[in-house]
């Protein structure tokens, strides 16, 4: 080739960096910088340009013949690698004599990614300088890099007002004296079991004797008692259930799934159990005791929150009434004995 090929060539490269110059036999004797990159793990230059990229529109002959057939048209092709990238392009078929930019009977094609770039500046490396000065790919790819970074901001804006708000949810259902839930998770929790028409025991629990503890040793200790018995609970309950204060001294506990009374009472005790162990404050001991009343949703007909609230209510009375530290399951035999509600 002469010094006036080599020129040409490089005005190509500046103009066109993602061109192919084929000869007569569809080989590649040229290929732009851009075009070198995206064929970096395949050699270009010798090789049969239909081997390494793949003419889907317009459908012509696979040969040289073909392919100079498309003269001036707008080409649809993909490369024939794992990746399969779609790309656009033209093509210029050469003179078969006289003057031209490249070998007599051969071709340039000039070609780009289309639509298709914003993956292909990410899979073959590409960069600004890559693309003609004059490309608005350039511009196209500022413009998605800005919106990237504006969407990943408005993300992480998100992910924190999301955050936000489920912290002011747990907090709007967190007693934050304990950490236990309060009326208005309890209410939320019993609101999706009856809708799921899931079965459940509701349990009430009132501390015994902790009046005489805010009374004889200041309201300090009896918030230390109340957050080392809410401790106690919930070491003594599964994760999924719920243990809320309902209360100053009041807690409702509501154990989805558990419809045996036996295992009710189990439960019961050992809270009632656990309750009793003395709870250290300053030096001195503090005593306190439970009482229970509970009640199952599987032993009613058509299950009713407020009438479960109330007949485990009752039941807690009940419990009160024989003497304090024990526990009621709910029975209808209980509504003879609704004067015991006046015991505190």
């Amino acid at each position: 080739m002469n010094d006036e090929m080599y020129s040409s060539y490089d005005l190509l490269d500046i103009l066109c960096p993602m061109h192919a110059v084929l000869n007569e036999t569809g080989h590649v004797v040229h290929a732009g910088p851009t075009l070198h990159k995206v064929f970096a793990d395949k050699p270009l230059i010798g090789a049969r340009f239909l081997e390494r990229v793949e003419l889907r529109r317009p459908h012509v002959a696979d040969t040289m013949e073909g392919l100079r057939g498309c003269h001036g048209a707008r080409l649809h092709l993909r490369l024939r690698d794992s990746l399969r990238t779609g790309m656009k392009g033209v093509l210029i078929a050469l003179s078969q004599d006289g003057p031209s930019l490249g070998p007599p009977g051969g071709a340039i094609i000039n070609l780009s990614f289309g639509i298709s770039v914003v993956d292909a500046v990410r899979d073959f490396s590409l960069n600004a300088g890559d693309f003609p000065a004059t490309d608005l790919t350039t511009e196209m790819l500022y413009l998605i890099e800005a919106k990237s970074a504006a969407m990943e901001a408005s993300r992480k804006l998100n992910l924190r007002l999301q955050g936000a708000r489920i912290a002011a949810e747990e907090q709007a259902y967190t007693d934050t004296l304990t950490g236990l839930k309060n009326r208005r998770a309890m209410d939320h929790v019993l609101e999706r079991l009856m809708q799921a028409e899931q079965d459940f025991a509701l349990m009430h629990l009132d501390l015994d004797f902790f009046k005489q503890v805010n009374d004889t040793m200041g309201h300090a200790a009896g918030d230390q008692v109340l957050q080392d018995v809410a401790r106690r609970i919930l070491a003594e309950t599964r994760a999924d259930d719920l243990v809320a204060r309902t209360g100053g001294d009041e807690f409702v506990l509501i154990f989805a799934g558990l419809t045996g009374r036996e295992r009710l009472t189990e439960i019961a005790a050992r809270l009632i159990m656990r309750l009793e162990e003395p709870i250290m404050y300053s030096g001195q001991e503090c005593r306190v005791s439970g009482s229970i009343g509970a009640t199952l949703s599987c032993a009613y007909e058509a299950p009713d929150v407020a009438r479960m609230m109330a007949d485990s209510d009752l039941a807690l009375y009940a419990a009160k009434a024989r003497g304090r530290g024990c526990h009621v399951i709910y029975e209808p035999a209980l509504r003879d004995d609704a004067p015991l509600r006046g015991i505190g």
